[in-house]
């Protein structure tokens, strides 16, 4: 499904190059559930970001199904993203103005939905992730756990080949989290392939595989 060969990425750092990533090799199958770990600073949302084409990598090549995205342009990349991949972020990244229903309808207009089709598929993706019943409410009007979910809504409303989760549960309190972590679990079993970057051991463990990244390096790679 996804595969990155030779990974590197540098930022520049006080008139130097500040080494994140050092030459990462990964691969995820279709229909895998990943979570990658690692302490603050060893380089998970920034692998995150270049498996997502959210960023270009300083040297090596990311593979998505048999697309070599080193090959696409810009406006390729961005279509890409809005056909084939889907983003669960911890802060949310909702539209505060509008509502859950009208947040999630967002990317299915951009793909070219009607307006009509676009609200039908977002209302029925809300009640899959339940929140059936606030869907009409501005995320000021939502808890946390709800916006949340909001959240995983328009990430899977066009049934992404891969969603990508960038710590989903680090705002959360236990039990919500624990809820948020079922939902992905439900999406797991219906055959979605997830890739989730958790500082939380206890919840990478309820993942098929957990990669751990220290220094800009897999160090391990293995079954809960």
């Amino acid at each position: 499904m996804i595969k990155a060969e030779n990974l590197v990425k540098k930022y520049k750092s006080g008139g130097g190059d500040l080494l994140v990533l050092k030459g990462i090799d990964f691969s995820v199958a279709d229909g895998e559930f990943i979570s990658v770990i690692g302490r603050s600073g060893s380089g998970k949302s920034t692998l995150l970001y270049q498996l997502g084409l959210l960023d270009r990598p300083t040297e090596g090549r990311i593979i998505i199904g048999d697309i070599d995205a080193n090959n696409l342009r810009e406006e390729e990349r961005t279509s890409l993203r809005l056909r084939e991949l889907g983003y669960v972020f911890q802060d949310y990244a909702l539209v505060p103005e509008l509502t859950g229903l009208e947040n999630v309808m967002i990317p299915l207009l951009m793909q070219g939905l009607s307006k009509a089709k676009a609200r039908e598929r977002a209302a029925d993706t809300l009640q899959e992730v339940g929140l059936g019943e606030r869907l009409n409410n501005t995320p000021s009007k939502l808890s946390g756990g709800e916006q949340q979910r909001v959240s995983i809504a328009r990430a899977i409303a066009h049934n992404p080949k891969i969603l990508f989760a960038d710590e989903p549960t680090a705002n959360l309190d236990n039990e919500t989290s624990l809820g948020i972590i079922k939902l992905f679990q439900k999406l797991h079993a219906v055959g979605q392939t997830i890739i989730m970057v958790t500082h939380e051991p206890e919840y990478a463990k309820l993942t098929d595989r957990i990669v751990t990244l220290f220094d800009g390096q897999i160090i391990a790679d293995q079954k809960p």
